[in-house]
């Protein structure tokens, strides 16, 4: 079953309390999200995005397909 926007956002809430957080997408497969918090200071993008997918706790391409494709960005404040 398709994630819905504000099941993204939930997910990465959790991990990230404090961020903003901005999940666009409507067809419940392709999203984007925008993630801005402290964490991320002084690590470089990759790293900050594994900190993303580990949020989503195994969502993406997961077994039941629930999130083809999310499109990232990520920032220190």
């Amino acid at each position: 079953m398709p994630m819905q926007a504000d099941e993204i956002e939930a997910l990465l809430r959790e991990s990230f309390p404090n961020a903003q957080i901005v999940v666009e997408g409507d067809d419940g497969v392709h999203m984007s999200a925008m993630v801005v918090d402290e964490s991320f200071r002084g690590k470089n993008r990759v790293q900050q995005q594994r900190a993303v997918y580990a949020a989503l706790k195994g969502k993406m391409d997961g077994p039941a397909g629930e999130l083809h494709a999310l499109a990232l960005t990520t920032k220190a404040p």
